[in-house]
């Protein structure tokens, strides 16, 4: 079975409930694989909601929220990102503090990283990653 995380760009597809991205989801939940949200894309998408006072959205996210739950962040996803970002950073390549806790969870975990962004994480070594956008 896998579990799948989504970045904050799938969760917002799901939010605006865009059919290919829900239907993806629920043909994989379907299949008895999981689907988590990382703790950096939570924030992401709640600071998001409560800054612009999306209340309807915030409802939705909460309910999406209480389907997939949260693994908290550790030591060990923490030095997988300082690895992460050292090692780009030597090959000049950089990515956003965010994307690199979110690829480092995913790393750690064994996730397979949801994105419609693949091209942005690509660099990164022993990372899975799915677009349910295509």
């Amino acid at each position: 079975m896998t579990t799948f995380a989504l970045d904050t760009n799938i969760v917002s597809y799901l939010l605006k409930n865009d059919k290919k991205v829900t239907n993806k989801q629920k043909t994989e939940l379907k299949a008895g694989n999981t689907v988590v949200i990382p703790p950096i894309v939570y924030y992401e998408i709640r600071r998001g909601l409560i800054s612009s006072s999306a209340t309807t959205k915030s409802a939705s996210f909460s309910k999406l929220f209480k389907t997939c739950g949260i693994k908290k962040i550790d030591l060990d996803t923490l030095e997988t990102a300082a690895n992460l970002y050292a090692k780009l950073k030597a090959i000049g390549l950089l990515i956003e503090d965010s994307d690199l806790l979110i690829a480092a969870h995913c790393i750690r975990h064994g996730f397979t990283l949801v994105t419609n962004n693949t091209d942005h994480f690509k660099n990164i070594d022993n990372l899975n990653l799915a677009d349910w956008t295509i």
